[in-house]
């Protein structure tokens, strides 16, 4: 496999970029493919576009299989812009690395390779064994892993991306001291969290959010704002439910809770694993790990999630406690913050509970990814430092 820089391209194959960053855009429009990564794929002949595809959803057709198949006829002897290298083992559906050999393609440009262990490069192995050329555009590297950084983080260190939702007024407060917290952001906002939910693997929520406010932490459908290229680059996955997960160590959801009731799996994560035999409800299933601190041992939660339900991105939707504790174990990749226009005052709730930090050496820090307006709040992303605390 040959690996080529953007600023080393000649002449003839001067237009690779433009190519790679669309098929990196269509992996992007994808909210989420879970268990499987966002692809997206570009096949070009003489100079034109004959071919577009992306991957949608698991059990649906690879982006690989998509663009063919808009290609047609077109395929054959085209190059193939794919921002994740073909799979080459058969899951829900074929290896697309045969599917690329049997259509008759004559190269094969791929982003960054596959770490999944059924890939790691034999996907790239089996093209050229079959005589197409494959190439690395590396300058795309870092970009494309950034399209699915939760496939790669499960796949390398055992834990899914961690992404905590939190929204507060202009003072750092998430409620008034009596609870009333209905509606601090706006619906736009609203409908924003609904779009995190659907992209994510689960939803994480502590039992006390679950006794205190009994939120369904669903997607639902009719809060989103759609449009036909959403609809289009989505309709494999907008009717899915994430995995819905309480931590809970005492075991006290109740079998009421909206939690429960709504539709789709819920996992409670308690730390006596030998009560895991309670009965909630059919779609219920009580996880025991272990403990930590007298409660349950967050990391371990993660890592469950990880390996047992192949999660690649969860959010999580908690009260200031057990949103505090993810953040002093270190655990957290990512927050998104609703910042509504108002003042609560300093009687209201404020967004965390963190204890013992005695000087601003010991500050967790967060570095600005992106701000932005969303109906009358601002959304602000953050991500963490890369020597964030450890557990």
């Amino acid at each position: 496999m040959k690996s080529l820089s953007n600023s080393k391209l000649d002449a003839t194959i001067i237009d690779w970029p433009v190519h790679m960053q669309r098929a990196i855009d269509l992996a992007e429009s994808v909210w989420t493919a879970t268990p499987n990564p966002r692809v997206g794929c570009v096949l070009t002949k003489d100079g034109e576009v004959v071919g577009e595809g992306w991957h949608s959803a698991a059990g649906q057709a690879h982006a690989e299989i998509a663009a063919l198949h808009h290609a047609g006829e077109k395929a054959n002897a085209a190059t193939a812009f794919v921002s994740l290298e073909p799979c080459a083992h058969t899951g829900r559906t074929g290896p697309c690395s045969e599917a690329l050999i049997h259509a008759g393609v004559a190269r094969v440009v791929i982003a960054t390779l596959d770490t999944n262990p059924q890939v790691a490069g034999k996907g790239v192995l089996q093209l050229e064994q079959a005589g197409i050329e494959v190439c690395h555009l590396a300058d795309f590297d870092q970009q494309a892993r950034a399209v699915n950084p939760g496939y790669f983080k499960r796949l390398e260190q055992g834990l899914p991306y961690v992404r905590m939702k939190l929204a507060m007024s202009l003072d750092g407060r998430t409620a008034l001291a009596n609870g009333e917290s209905k509606w601090i952001t706006s619906a736009a906002a609203r409908s924003d969290v609904q779009r995190l939910r659907a992209s994510v693997s689960a939803v994480i929520t502590g039992i006390n959010t679950v006794l205190t406010d009994d939120p369904s932490l669903n997607v639902r459908r009719e809060d989103l704002v759609e449009n036909s290229e959403v609809l289009e680059a989505n309709s494999g996955g907008l009717n899915r439910q994430p995995l819905r997960v309480v931590v809970d160590s005492q075991l006290r959801t109740p079998g009421t809770a909206r939690i429960v009731t709504c539709d789709g799996e819920v996992k409670i994560y308690t730390k006596d694993a030998k009560r895991t035999g309670k009965n909630i409800a059919s779609n219920v299933e009580i996880v025991g790990v272990a403990s930590s601190a007298g409660g349950v041992n967050l990391r371990s939660v993660l890592e469950s999630l990880a390996s047992d339900f192949a999660c690649n991105e969860v959010m999580i939707e908690a009260g200031s406690t057990l949103s505090g504790a993810f953040i002093a174990a270190g655990l957290v990749d990512e927050l998104v913050v609703y910042i509504a226009p108002k003042i609560l005052g300093s009687d209201a709730r404020p967004l965390l509970e963190l204890a013992g930090l005695q000087s601003l050496a010991h500050s967790i820090e967060f570095t600005i990814g992106d701000v932005r307006q969303v109906g009358d709040d601002i959304r602000v992303t953050l991500k963490a430092k890369r020597d964030y605390g450890k557990e």
